[in-house]
């Protein structure tokens, strides 16, 4: 009887520690379930604010980098105004040409009418040069001087001047030596004579003198 009680102490007891050993596993699981939430928790967190963090840094980025491009009407204004200032200096360009132009034109005009009107002058020099000496001071030979007269002042007033040559220097930018003469007593490319009146039109040749030239 002794021995059948040991036996049902020693199970007893046995049963305790198990169910001990029991409790204290699972008091230990519960304890490590704990802190495996904790840190899982924690990790959690940390992982979302990384996430967080990495969202709110790559908005920034395409936030500044949509700041940085250039707004369509900007571009839009800009190229309108670069095509504005194109136009504006082909036009200006356009003007000044054609201001040149207009005024070539002006000028060649005059110079083909004055070439034209200096034939007349070279008539009414010559006709003065053949009037009779005892005919000079007659009403004739009175108005052929003045129409004569009137002539060179009106082309003295739009800018025609006659070219000096007779006894001057010859020069090949306003003398025409269509003769030249041997004479020891005059000094080397002097005009002699002039054998048709050279005129300037403000600052350019008319129509050459044409002259004869010593030496």
């Amino acid at each position: 009887m002794e021995d059948e009680k040991d036996l049902k102490e020693k199970t007893a007891d046995g049963m305790e520690e198990t169910v001990a050993d029991i409790n204290e596993a699972e008091s230990a699981a519960e304890t490590l379930d704990e802190a495996d939430m904790a840190e899982a928790s924690e990790n959690a967190e940390e992982t979302e604010g990384e996430a967080a963090e990495g969202t709110a840094e790559k908005a920034a980025g395409e936030t500044a980098e949509e700041a940085s491009k250039p707004d369509k009407k900007d571009k839009q204004i800009e190229e309108l105004n670069d095509k504005y200032k194109r136009l504006f200096a082909e036009f200006d360009n356009y003007r000044k040409r054609t201001e040149t132009e207009k005024l070539g034109m002006f000028a060649e005009g005059e110079k083909t009418v004055l070439l034209k009107v200096l034939p007349l002058i070279d008539n009414f020099e010559r006709a003065l040069g053949t009037i009779p000496e005892e005919q000079k001071g007659t009403a004739l030979a009175d108005g052929i001087e003045k129409i004569y007269r009137s002539f060179t002042d009106q082309l003295k007033d739009l800018g025609v001047t006659p070219i000096e040559a007779e006894g001057k220097p010859f020069d090949a930018n306003l003398h025409n030596a269509v003769m030249h003469e041997e004479d020891e007593s005059l000094p080397e490319n002097i005009v002699t004579a002039e054998l048709q009146k050279g005129y300037m039109f403000k600052d350019k040749v008319l129509r050459y003198s044409m002259v004869k030239v010593a030496n």
